[in-house]
Parts: C-alpha cells; sequence; structure tokens
C-alpha cells in the first residue's frame, strides 16, 4: 500500500472513525484503524464488533492494498503535523509516514487479521432529507434511555419507520422522549418496521454529524439513508457509513402511557420554569430529587417548591396561563430538567391529569415532541 493524503483530510477521517476504538486485550486488533485502498479509494475502517465505521478520504493511489495501525497513537501523530500532504506507505509490519521534514514509522498489523464490517442490503431503505434535523431528534430522546442492562430493550432509542414518518422514542420507565420527522421511503410495500437502536450507536451518530466538515461526510442535499437487516442497520451519510447491531427485544408500547385528556393545563416561559426547578433543586431531598408544583386555577402562576428538614426550603412563583382545575404534582427535578433542556421553543405547555399520571411537556410550537415524567408519590 502506498498512498498521499492531504494532513486535514486525514486527521478528520481519524477523529471521526477512531472514537469507537478501546483497549481489548483479546483482541488488540480492535485498537487500530484499517486503512485501505482499493478500486481508487482510500478508506478509514474502525470496528468494535458492535459498531463498525467506515469513511472515505479523497487522495492518491499509488499502490493499492491495506493496514491497520494503533488509532491512538496515528491520530495523535497526525493531528500534530502541518497541513501539507502526507505520504503513507505500508510495509515490514509498519507504515511509513511522512510530511515535509516529518518521518516516522509505527508498527501495526496486516490488514487480513481486521474483522470484517457486516454487509447490509441496500435494495430497501429509508431517505432523511435533512441530516441536522436527524440529529437534533436524536440528541432530543436519547438521554431518555435506560442506563440498567437488566431491560436490555429499553437500553436503546425506537426507530418506527413509516413511508412517510419516522418516530423516535426513549424510555426508562420513569420517563419518556418522542420525537417525529418526515422521512422517504423506496419501498411500494406498506409494511412498517420498528428496530431498537443501541444508545451507544445512537450516541455515535450524533457525534459524527456534530464534529463533520460539511465538505467530505454530507453530499449536497445532506442527506441521510437508512438500510436494515434482521439483526443490523446502516446508516450511510455522505462519505461515511455506520453499521450497529440492533437489540433484540420488544420495545413497550408506551403509547398506552401517554396521557390522552387532563385536567389542568399550564402555558409558561421555558426559561423562567428552568430557573425556578434549578432553585428549587437546592433545597430538594438528595435521595429523592423531588420538588413541589402547584397549578392553582386561573390563577396566572404555577408554583414550584421544595424543602429539605437539613437546608431549608424555598418556593417560586412562575406566571404562566392556567386553564382547568386545580392540580399538584410531585416530579423528580432532574427529569424535568433534562425533558425541558431538550425544548427548543421559548414556551412550554404542560398537562396534568392528577398526581398519579403522567406529567405531559410539549413545546408550544412543534407538535412532533413530546416529553412525559412519571410523578414522585406522596
Amino acid at each position: 500500500m502506498k498512498i498521499s493524503i492531504l494532513q486535514k483530510n486525514f486527521k478528520r477521517g481519524l477523529s471521526l472513525v477512531g472514537n469507537i476504538t478501546s483497549k481489548n486485550i483479546n483482541l488488540p486488533i480492535l485498537n487500530n484503524i484499517l486503512i485501505k485502498a482499493e478500486k481508487g479509494m482510500i478508506s478509514l475502517i474502525s470496528t468494535n464488533l458492535e459498531i463498525g465505521i467506515t469513511h472515505a478520504i479523497r487522495g492518491k493511489i499509488e499502490k493499492e492494498g491495506g493496514f491497520t495501525v494503533d488509532a491512538k497513537i496515528l491520530t495523535n501523530y497526525i493531528s500534530l503535523l502541518p497541513n501539507d500532504k502526507v505520504e503513507i506507505e505500508g510495509k515490514d509490519n509498519r507504515i511509513l509516514v511522512e510530511c515535509g521534514k516529518y518521518k516516522t514509522k509505527i508498527n501495526g498489523q496486516p490488514a487480513d487479521d481486521f474483522p470484517l464490517i457486516p454487509n447490509v442490503d441496500k435494495s430497501v431503505f429509508y431517505t432523511i432529507k435533512s441530516a441536522e434535523e436527524f440529529k437534533n431528534a436524536l440528541s432530543q430522546v436519547i438521554f431518555a434511555t435506560s442506563t440498567n442492562e437488566s431491560r436490555l430493550e429499553l437500553s436503546g432509542v425506537l426507530f418506527a419507520f413509516n413511508r412517510e414518518k419516522l418516530i423516535f422514542a426513549a424510555t426508562d420507565s420513569y420517563r419518556l422522549a418522542e420525537k417525529k420527522i418526515s422521512i422517504k421511503s423506496n419501498s411500494k410495500t406498506e409494511e412498517d418496521k420498528k428496530i431498537i437502536v443501541p444508545a451507544r450507536t445512537v450516541q455515535e451518530i450524533v457525534r459524527i454529524l456534530s464534529n463533520a466538515g460539511e465538505d467530505d461526510i454530507l453530499d449536497e442535499e445532506k442527506e441521510i439513508k437508512c438500510f436494515i437487516s434482521d439483526s443490523q442497520v446502516l446508516f450511510k451519510f455522505g462519505s461515511t457509513e455506520l453499521v450497529s447491531r440492533l437489540i433484540e427485544g420488544q420495545f413497550p408500547d408506551y403509547t398506552q402511557i401517554i396521557p390522552k385528556s387532563f385536567k389542568t393545563q399550564a402555558l409558561l416561559s421555558r426559561q423562567e420554569l428552568v430557573r425556578a426547578t434549578k432553585t428549587s433543586s437546592i433545597f430538594s431531598r438528595s435521595d429523592v430529587n423531588d420538588i413541589n408544583l402547584d397549578l392553582p386555577k386561573e390563577k396566572g402562576k404555577v408554583v414550584i417548591s421544595s424543602s429539605s428538614d437539613y437546608i431549608g426550603e424555598n418556593l417560586v412563583e412562575v406566571e404562566a396561563m392556567v386553564k382547568g382545575s386545580d392540580n399538584a404534582l410531585v416530579l423528580n427535578y432532574r427529569y424535568l430538567l433534562d425533558g425541558l433542556n431538550n425544548i427548543k421553543s421559548e414556551s412550554v405547555k404542560m398537562e396534568v391529569l392528577d398526581n398519579n399520571t403522567a406529567c405531559l411537556l410539549k413545546p408550544e410550537d412543534d407538535p412532533d415532541y413530546l416529553y412525559i415524567i412519571m410523578p414522585i408519590k406522596r
């Protein structure tokens, strides 16, 4: 293998694929990135056996081939080189790297030892028109996934596809976030698909889309294509492909816990509610994280309060448009802040049935997002 690449393109490519590599005593080659040059294309490939990332880079190929090298060492070294042409040659179980006055040799392993990235059937796919919308939607639900591995189906994000909509949902059984975006399917069938994508995969997609440069990651239309097989999912955005295993199991029918009616509705400033929640959190009980929300009928305010035997007590009144009957409930302030921080509108709607039923939060201007929190029983 003998290739040449611009340092800035090489550096960016390494940052995109190198994040999933990790120290693996049983399979040390998983610490490595595979540099592959064939069929006129230079690719950087990494995998941890659950996620595989392939990123294509522009460059010149003098001799085809492949070689693997430690991801951290290569990334650290390339990032320090001047913004110039980098020449790389695989030779005698090491790569020779030259860039201007810089020359080095890095030990590695042959490409034949690198695990294969699974192939996913690309005949049927869904198209997400906006990478930015896709990234933002994932960010609005990922935080609600469960970190408890006893219920694996809750440790990922539900992707529910139909021909025109993609619904994301995540829950840890105490709160739930749902977001809908528009998509397009190339399939002529009306069959809906539901898959559970691991939270680590979703985090990696968000990271890549957040750090990517538009010149080499996305095409002009900034589309993302999603291909699904029985046990794998492939996301393709521009010159990058990410393939991941899927979580087996049945995601709970969460629609049953979304309140269908309410007795009290409040419309108030999101930022003021965040501020009031944070001040009350200081006086909440550390083992419960509880704060009280009182919604007095048509008094133009929501009252947030908390008390602790060891610290003291706090009460804040936030101006609001309150409709319906008097109501009150106790919420975990951490869960409330998580939801408020992922609502983008200036005003937020709060809908409450009673103190035993999930509290519903919605942006005032986005009907495609909702967040619900189960109250703390008094």
